[in-house]
């Protein structure tokens, strides 16, 4: 039931930094930080990562079919429009897992990826979750965790982000070049991943000015360093707020999973001081991207710490690979939280590892394209149909 969440909707959101609702885990919390990982999760689902693919690094479905094809329609009362797909480059090396690239010569991505989507709660949504929220996700790495010993990057300062404030603040150099790079000649980066979500923000933000309205972020790994560099930005450029109703800000809300380190002990300092912001950082206590890098950073936000390695329903004991993955390490050991009965369909875990213990007859990564994409044609032979354009 998620009857209390439309009133509730403001302590979930983080208006009380969660006090008294994490240990134990309050079961309507529960059920609100699931959805915002399967939103999360989403980026992932519908993320083309096959190299042989000219569409490599694009989004598998149209923006129109998005949460019906990632399975987001059925019995979910939390309704959402997608409304702006994302796409990010980086203009200095970063680790391959960050961009995906096409072995095609006629890449449709070139050097930039699609990284998330804007989406905005329906009359629908807006019943069931008591405001209408305008969603922000970012999608993390899809290759395996060994890119995590490249992620030791300088640090540089973040004042274009976190405003005048922000003059001793410093950031990932990797996280920030992903949010701030462009290319004119780019197909999808003549802006950059910031200038597309902050433009489709303030949009959403002046259309629906006149009702309750909160923007919450969320992502996973990269997603989750991403969803924090975008939060600070929006509050500290106050984005959060219409042009003409300047003291109507709303709350931004950062749901994160398996997070690495964004940036130094001063960053952490200016988010904290923001009111407008929450940020809630679910950990995995055996998922070592948390603790990376190890030095010169600091965590960000108010910690969820969850444990993997205990669930009867796993693999023991796991490996880093699954305890980092959103599915398996993160969102199942939530759906444990608070009790004996489990919140969170247990096939999910095996979508995209092999961490469900075998009993439970459930085929390891199983979330995949029919036939991997192949269409057999009229003339009898097969070719690679793997994207879905908009009208």
């Amino acid at each position: 039931m998620i009857k209390n969440i439309p009133k509730r909707w403001r302590d979930l959101s983080g208006q009380n930094s969660w006090k008294n609702l994490l240990y134990p885990l309050d079961s309507d919390l529960q059920k609100y930080i699931l959805h915002y990982g399967a939103m999360a999760q989403a980026t992932y689902d519908t993320f083309n990562a096959n190299k042989l693919s000219k569409y490599a690094g694009s989004s598998l479905y149209a923006r129109r079919n998005l949460f019906s094809k990632v399975g987001l329609v059925n019995a979910n009362p939390f309704k959402y429009e997608a409304v702006k797909y994302i796409y990010a480059m980086a203009n200095i090396c970063v680790p391959d897992a960050f961009l995906v690239q096409s072995l095609s010569n006629d890449s449709y991505c070139k050097q930039s990826n699609w990284i998330g989507y804007v989406a905005v709660a329906t009359n629908e949504g807006k019943s069931a979750l008591g405001r209408r929220d305008i969603l922000i996700a970012w999608r993390g790495t899809v290759e395996k965790i060994e890119w995590a010993k490249d992620i030791d990057f300088p640090l540089v300062p973040a004042k274009g982000i976190v405003g005048n404030g922000g003059d001793n603040a410093n950031v990932h150099e990797g996280f920030l070049s992903m949010y701030t790079s462009s290319d004119p000649e780019s197909r999808f980066n003549k802006t950059s991943a910031r200038d597309q979500v902050i433009s489709e923000v303030k949009r959403q933000v002046e259309q629906y000015k006149n009702e309750t309205i909160s923007i919450t972020i969320t992502g996973h790994s990269l997603g989750a360093a991403l969803s924090t560099l975008n939060a600070a930005d929006i509050v500290a450029n106050d984005y959060n707020k219409p042009k003409d109703q300047p003291k109507k800000q709303c709350p931004v809300t950062v749901f994160n999973f398996g997070s690495p380190r964004v940036g130094d002990s001063n960053f952490k300092d200016i988010l904290q001081s923001m009111k407008d912001l929450r940020v809630l950082s679910v950990h995995n206590v055996p998922d070592i991207v948390t603790r990376l890098p190890p030095v010169g950073y600091s965590n960000v936000g108010v910690e969820l710490h969850v444990d993997s390695s205990d669930s009867p329903f796993l693999i023991s004991p796991g490996n880093i690979s699954t305890w980092h993955d959103l599915e398996a390490g993160y969102l199942h050991s939530v759906a444990r939280e608070g009790g004996t009965q489990v919140t969170r369909d247990i096939s999910l875990i095996n979508k995209n590892t092999s961490a469900l213990l075998n009993k439970y007859l459930i085929p390891t990564n199983w979330w995949c394209e029919r036939n991997k994409g192949m269409v057999q044609n009229k003339s009898g032979s097969w070719s690679l149909h793997d994207h879905e354009k908009d009208n």
